[in-house]
């Protein structure tokens, strides 16, 4: 019965998103307010060798998102992490990635309208709470409305968005190249010494700087809405995250050598201030301007996205019916989109910036696991169609996921792991009745319910319990 209301959902989103759009969405998604604060992250951790951190996250990054691509070349239906986890472990394991994606992914979207204010009181200064407030709900409201009203407009919004937010950083990037080059001693003297606090802050720098990486996820959501996303999707994952790795890298090198690391480690608008180091107080507010469009872009192409995976997991019946409801004009899923847009605005009204974004790391990290571990079921599941990557790359992708977890406070991982675990109530209210009455007989039957359940591969962990395992042997005989 779920099956067939999930397929059924489906064939009623638009198919219109093209390459451009896409590539455009994953740039969207990605540099958004996190370049305009990010490029300060790693400076007070290793001073100029903070801009080596950016090229090793990116290439941390680009390995998990291969993984994503693989994965929605398989499997390319809405719902995205969701999906993947629910084809390759069943129902439980896709509810926890879906479920930790939407923690997460709400979360972030609950930034934006923080970042917004805070860049917005650089012309209006001493705003006042109320007036904070009544930003932060027009801002939420206008972009939410952009999406209500069709994936179409959404999707040519965010085009338009991602070239005027990144225009800005480029004339920056380029005039800060021409400078070192009239200027070389500016360049050397801010790089010298490369490491002057050591290597010791490298753990923590690539956690932090990672965050600037996030989003490449939210591209394989709503895959329904994409023409030819089978190849769509992986191309456009590929050049966007090459595109942002290069980007990046490059942009943190002109801050460095405009800014010295040590103003730079104290500074909450890096951009800003290598503006002003570079051409006074016009190049300040030059960048504040981009940053507010960095900012709104952002949450467009976040909103678009992350208001599939309520929805997407709705139509399996592991949520409320009522969030897979799609408009009959517009063709957009509408009560998943105001609920989402309800809970990240009240979010952004009590929450802070780093309370949000805490909350959102963890989560987030836990997911792109299940997605990288998800690869190896799903090959051997779907042996036809798609594309597969060379096997190490999953496997480093794990790696990857493990070792940023590991580098995350004790506090994230608590208050992380306690949100994820909030959802298996919610799980238990909304499953299959079968699942969970199978479960019940065995518990109260208690013979070999281990055994019995890794053996029956559909329950709860089980089938995720059996692969992991399967991956560790497999691994290890590869290096032995």
């Amino acid at each position: 019965m779920f099956a067939v209301i999930y397929i059924e959902s489906m064939s009623e989103l638009n198919r219109s998103l093209g390459l451009y759009d896409v590539i455009s969405l994953v740039i969207g998604t990605i540099v958004g307010a996190d370049i305009y604060i990010a490029a300060s992250f790693g400076a007070g951790l290793l001073g100029p060798f903070a801009v080596v951190a950016w090229i090793i996250a990116g290439v941390m990054a680009i390995f998990i998102a291969l993984c994503f691509a693989e994965c929605s070349s398989l499997v390319p239906q809405v719902g995205g992490p969701y999906a993947y986890a629910k084809r390759a472990f069943g129902d439980f394991t896709g509810f926890l990635a879906g479920w930790s994606l939407l923690i997460a992914e709400w979360s972030s979207i609950a930034v934006f309208p923080l970042a917004f204010v805070a860049y917005l009181e650089f012309f209006i200064p001493h705003m006042s709470s109320l007036l904070q407030i009544i930003i932060k709900f027009l801002f939420v409201l206008f972009l939410t409305a952009i999406n209500f009203f069709g994936v179409r407009q959404a999707g040519k919004v965010n085009d338009v968005l991602t070239i005027l937010k990144i225009a800005p950083i480029l004339i920056l990037t380029i005039a800060g190249i021409a400078y070192f080059i009239i200027k070389p001693s500016l360049l050397v003297a801010n790089f010298t010494p490369l490491a002057p606090l050591g290597f010791n802050g490298l753990g923590s720098a690539i956690v932090l700087i990672f965050w600037a990486y996030v989003g490449f996820e939210l591209v394989t959501v709503p895959s329904d809405e994409i023409i030819n996303s089978e190849r769509t999707i992986p191309l456009a994952i590929g050049i966007g995250m090459g595109v942002i790795a290069l980007f990046y890298v490059v942009t943190n090198f002109v801050i460095v050598g405009l800014v010295p690391w040590m103003e730079l480690s104290v500074s909450t608008a890096p951009l800003a201030l290598a503006g002003y180091a570079l051409i006074g107080a016009i190049g300040a507010g030059f960048l504040t301007v981009g940053a507010l469009l960095s900012i709104s872009g952002s949450d467009e192409a976040g909103i678009l996205s992350a208001a599939r995976i309520p929805y997407a997991m709705a139509a399996d019946g592991l949520l409320p019916r009522v969030l897979a409801k799609v408009h009959p004009k517009y063709k957009t899923p509408y009560i998943a989109l105001f609920v989402q847009s309800a809970v990240t605005l009240i979010a952004a009204i009590f929450g802070t910036i780093s309370q949000l974004i805490i909350l959102s790391v963890f989560t987030l990290l836990f997911c792109y696991l299940l997605t990288c571990i998800s690869v190896f079921p799903l090959r051997k599941k779907y042996k036809t169609g798609g594309f597969k990557l060379p096997w190490i790359f999953p496997v480093l992708g794990v790696v990857v996921a493990v070792y940023i977890m590991s580098q995350c406070a004790i506090y994230q991982i608590i208050i992380g792991s306690g949100l994820i675990l909030l959802g298996i109530p919610v799980y238990v209210l909304f499953a299959p009745r079968t699942e969970i009455k199978t479960v019940r007989r065995d518990l109260m039957l208690g013979e070999d319910y281990v055994s019995q359940t890794i053996e029956r591969d559909e329950i709860f962990l089980a089938k995720f319990i059996k692969q992991v395992w399967e991956l560790i042997i497999r691994t290890r005989k590869r290096f032995s």
